[in-house]
């Protein structure tokens, strides 16, 4: 049985919105009509009236992690599916630092056959660059492909050798797959949490420098340019990194970039003190400066795609304090509403703007064949209620994680339905 979306609300530019009905048929968009007329004759489908919502492409995020194997106390693929639906996404790409770590074959059918049975969005797991992730071996990368891995990454930890990222480089430019890093030299970040900047000088604390992302950024845009890779940035967080990945681009050289909302909302001048590890993450929260660089570089196309890093922990570990707490915060189910409520209901960004960078343009980075609204299209649609506020409470969250620094804000632009494949897996009634 098909699906009748009724009186839709979709993007035509900008903040322009044109009302359609649309028709799923199986997998598939099969009509886009305008709604000025009569209604369509529904008989025979579900009918979803989404009068006065935003209908979107479903979300599609490039940078999650689901845990599992491994860490199951902290998420599965069955809880951060439903999570990550909860949030409009569609399309979700796992990171491999589970245990063990996807560097094998085995792992990488693991997740998939844990997504086909368990979750409810589609999943694409990413392969490991290093057996373990222990920078000292590649790992097989045409089996890992094969397997199904859509890059290569050791996301948690950087690649400390050049050469051994070179030689990945060039493995993965000669099938076809892209490289994706975290970008952090070990030897600047040792026993540090928090930032360079006003909140580490505050409370006397070690602290981790802008340089430690920005001199791998550096030396790794080189060495795409030498092997002709697509290298794509994790996280961005830093001034110099922005600056670094656009005049990368000016000279042609194959990179993409991703920044997390919360690299653009908050500053390390926001933590409110040493005793909520909520706001600890990785890369930490920077300076004004730093998010006023990350803000313009998403503007001006330096930085490609929006991620949220959605990086669950238990409420045991985070509440060990600052220094023993993990690294991460959740971020599928708040994504959307943050950065509407900051950036769209206050005029800073056209709604144009926000939905391509999480919908289309994450689809065009990695080519996958999703993230659009059209005709003949995958039937993967996000509907969006942008007027009611309510207040952001973890207690609600489909994630067994807890983790957030955004407790008790108040937004709009929640998501009400998301659609797979032309199947509804969740609906907020």
């Amino acid at each position: 049985m098909g699906i009748w979306i009724i009186n839709a609300q979709v993007v035509a530019a900008g903040n322009e919105l044109s009302k359609k009905h649309i028709l799923l048929e199986g997998n598939t968009i099969e009509k886009m009509i305008d709604a000025a007329g009569a209604l369509p004759e529904t008989a025979g489908h579900t009918v979803i009236d989404a009068a006065g919502k935003l209908v979107t492409p479903g979300l599609i995020d490039m940078h999650v992690h689901l845990r599992e194997p491994g860490f199951e106390h902290k998420e599965t693929i069955a809880s951060g599916t439903r999570s990550a639906a909860r949030g409009g996404f569609t399309t979700i790409a796992c990171m491999p630092n589970t245990r063990p770590v996807i560097d094998t074959v085995e792992t990488v059918k693991y997740v998939l056959d844990k997504a086909e049975t368990e979750g409810i969005v589609r999943v694409l797991p990413y392969g490991c660059i290093t057996k373990n992730e222990l920078g000292r071996e590649l790992t097989d990368f045409d089996a890992l492909k094969q397997a199904g891995a859509i890059g290569f990454t050791d996301d948690g930890v950087g690649v400390q050798s050049a050469q051994m990222m070179k030689d990945a480089m060039a493995k993965a430019a000669s099938i076809g797959l892209p490289i994706i890093a975290h970008c952090e030299d070990n030897t600047l970040v040792e026993g540090a949490w928090a930032s360079e900047g006003e909140f580490s000088r505050k409370h006397g604390l070690k602290a981790i420098p802008n340089e430690s992302e920005a001199i791998h950024v550096g030396r790794d845009v080189l060495l795409a340019e030498a092997t002709g890779v697509h290298y794509h940035v994790c996280h961005v967080s830093t001034e110099q990194s922005v600056r670094l990945i656009r005049h990368a681009k000016q000279f042609g050289i194959k990179v993409t970039a991703e920044v997390c909302p919360h690299h653009l909302l908050l500053s390390d001048e926001d933590i409110p003190g040493l005793d909520d590890a909520n706001w600890k993450m990785n890369p930490p929260l920077r300076t004004p400066k730093d998010v006023q660089a990350c803000i313009e570089g998403l503007l001006d196309g330096t930085i490609d795609i929006l991620v949220t890093d959605h990086a669950p922990h238990s409420e045991e570990e985070k509440a060990k304090g600052v220094n023993l707490a993990p690294f991460g915060i959740v971020g599928f189910e708040t994504a959307f509403p943050l950065l509407y409520t900051k950036f769209i209901a206050t005029g800073q960004w056209t709604l144009q703007f926000l939905v391509d960078k999480m919908t289309s343009l994450p689809a065009q980075v990695f080519g996958l064949p999703l993230g659009t609204l059209e005709v003949g299209k995958e039937a993967d649609i996000t509907i969006i209620d942008l007027n009611t506020e309510k207040a952001v409470d973890p207690a609600e969250f489909a994630s067994k994680g807890r983790n957030t620094p955004f407790i008790g804000w108040n937004l709009k632009g929640w998501p009400t339905h998301t659609i797979v494949g032309g199947q509804v897996v969740w609906s907020e009634s």
